[in-house]
């Protein structure tokens, strides 16, 4: 381990190099050019990154066509999407805090990491023996359930793992690690629809599950990498276990508090993607077109998250947070006014900025807020607030599209119109109140 972290992280002439898991020691301003180059990341942010993209792969090629699988096969109202999407969040956003904080207590994060995602490989699986609705909202809650026990452990450890000067550029290859993984996915899912039903609107049974046995593969593949990969970090003082105990939400940064609540306010218009994937359906694409529109955002994701993160570190995150959201606004008011499929699929493209802008900086920006000791509880905190608002968010949003019993709603426009106007007031309230 010594000799790899040496590789790695050489130490400069004339200094010895200290390693905390791959990690060397602050830099003078000078060095900082140099050592800010995606090849001296510590090897922590490399197996993390190896296995989202892996687990993604696994995931994207199946979720994105859940929300057709439930439409068009089962035929079930955007309500019933909604509610399955939030639900499943919204039960995962609850672990996010418990995991969180038991992995500061324990200062352990790679073994929730672990068996996070090793619960969502092996439920995934069971969506190959769906015939109801009801199975697919438990398949989709134990697999968010497993989401629920990694991710804030799993931020905390690549916050652990790098300095605060590298802290975006790691997240950011974070996401677009994830996000490669998603257009893998999402192409080897579109390839099976090509070859297995190129010419048909709707998902058919036998495509679905073929793309479900595929997606096993990944999946556990990206379980290895982490269990035999990943190193913990040990840099947690002595005397942080007395410290946890007497923390409270009021000793938290009041930065981080402000931040909560303007992500909690923009999330409420931030309704699952597949009513984006169900609105291009609906302007008139078929599925393999769908499949084509989610490569596209996935590709534009990924190019953009890693300069875009490494960006936040030169000129402040907040700058990057305020700027994605006025854009995600702006894109939402496009998906409302759209009348074709290809002006979806544009949308759906300018979308992948928003995301590459956002997703890795709004998580280093908590790594900003709070001190190590309590980075899985902030992480935690988060994680769940943008979850347990995901289940009024998509209800909301299929409400508006469909309606439930006699009420029709508002049609398709609506949710997208909601989603501008929350994503525009969260927008301002975060540069007037985070500062």
């Amino acid at each position: 381990m010594a000799k790899w972290s040496a590789l790695i992280n050489p130490a400069r002439p004339g200094m010895k190099a200290k390693s905390r898991g791959g990690v060397t020691p602050p830099l003078r301003l000078n060095d900082m050019q140099k050592e800010n180059s995606i090849r001296r990341l510590p090897r922590n942010v490399w197996i993390m990154s190896a296995t989202s993209l892996l687990n993604d792969v696994s995931s994207e090629m199946l979720l994105n066509l859940l929300p057709f699988f439930l439409a068009n096969i089962l035929g079930v109202r955007t309500a019933v999407i909604g509610l399955i999407e939030g639900i499943a969040e919204t039960t995962a956003s609850l672990l996010k805090i418990v995991f969180g904080a038991l992995s500061d207590r324990l200062r352990k994060r790679k073994p929730f990491a672990v068996i996070g995602y090793a619960l969502s490989a092996f439920t995934k699986p069971l969506l190959y023996f769906a015939s109801a609705w009801g199975w697919i909202l438990s398949v989709r809650v134990a697999d968010r359930i497993g989401k629920g026990v990694r991710t804030a452990p799993r931020d905390a450890l690549i916050a652990d793992s790098i300095d605060k000067d590298q802290r975006g550029l790691a997240f950011g290859l974070h996401r677009a690690s994830d996000t490669l993984g998603a257009f893998l996915g999402l192409g080897i899912a579109a390839l099976i629809i090509w070859r297995t039903q190129s010419e048909s609107l709707l998902l058919t049974v036998p495509t679905f599950k073929l793309i479900v046995l595929v997606s096993i593969v990944p999946g556990v593949l990206a379980v290895l990498v982490l269990a035999l990969g990943a190193v913990e970090i040990t840099g947690t003082r002595k005397g942080a276990d007395a410290e946890l105990k007497s923390l409270s939400f009021r000793e938290l940064d009041s930065r981080f508090k402000f931040f909560l609540f303007v992500v909690v306010l923009f999330t409420l218009g931030n309704s699952s993607d597949a009513f984006i994937l169900l609105r291009g359906q609906e302007r008139g694409l078929s599925i393999l077109q769908v499949m084509g529109m989610s490569l596209t955002f996935n590709a534009v994701y990924t190019i953009f998250a890693g300069p875009l993160g490494a960006l936040s570190d030169r000129i402040g995150r907040r700058k990057l947070i305020i700027g994605g959201w006025l854009a995600y606004g702006l894109v939402y008011l496009g998906f409302a006014f759209s009348q074709t499929g290809w002006q979806v699929w544009a949308l759906f493209a300018l979308y992948g900025f928003y995301y590459a802008a956002t997703e890795g900086t709004a998580r280093a920006l908590v790594a900003d807020f709070v001190p190590e000791r309590t980075r899985g509880t902030a992480y935690g905190l988060f994680n769940a607030a943008i979850g347990i608002t995901a289940l009024p968010a998509s209800l909301i949003a299929g409400l508006l599209w469909q309606g439930e019993g006699a009420w029709t709603g508002f049609g398709a426009s609506a949710p997208f119109f909601f989603g501008a106007v929350m994503a525009l007031l969260a927008g301002l309230l975060f540069f007037r109140l985070v500062r």
